[in-house]
């Protein structure tokens, strides 16, 4: 029963904190900023407006959190700031936008998901392994 514990595995909650920071950064920016980046003509006049700032307004906030923010979270540079952008960001994706409904048709439960992600980071910090860490704003 002692294997089913997988004690063998060497624990580290820092390592952790990297691959998550990797993993969800660069699928942020990947699969959502940087097509919103490079279409920002395209986009700039059709996209949400929840906030009603203005859809120009609009996408230039989400990009700044799609896309600055999440290399910030990769680097683990400003990691909490840049998780809090997100969290607003993804909070208002989910309230907002998709009525804060996590299941059906065009629901919001991929905003919901990335929130908890950002809430978790913000909570977390970077770990050992960022920037923070290595200019002394991590603990």
């Amino acid at each position: 029963m002692k294997i089913l514990h997988l004690n063998f595995i060497p624990r580290s909650a820092d390592v952790a904190l990297l691959v998550l920071r990797l993993w969800y950064g660069l699928s942020v920016l990947v699969l959502h900023g940087w097509g919103k980046f490079t279409g920002f003509g395209a986009l700039a006049e059709k996209f949400p407006d929840p906030l009603n700032i203005g859809h120009p307004a609009s996408l230039i906030l989400t990009v700044f959190n799609e896309v600055v923010c999440a290399i910030l979270i990769v680097l683990g540079l400003y990691t909490r700031v840049a998780a809090l952008v997100g969290t607003l960001g993804f909070g208002i994706l989910f309230w907002k936008v998709h009525g804060h409904v996590l299941s059906g048709a065009h629901s919001g439960e991929l905003a919901f998901v990335y929130l908890g992600v950002y809430v978790a980071l913000f909570c977390a910090g970077a770990g050992k392994y960022s920037v923070d860490a290595n200019i002394g704003a991590a603990r």
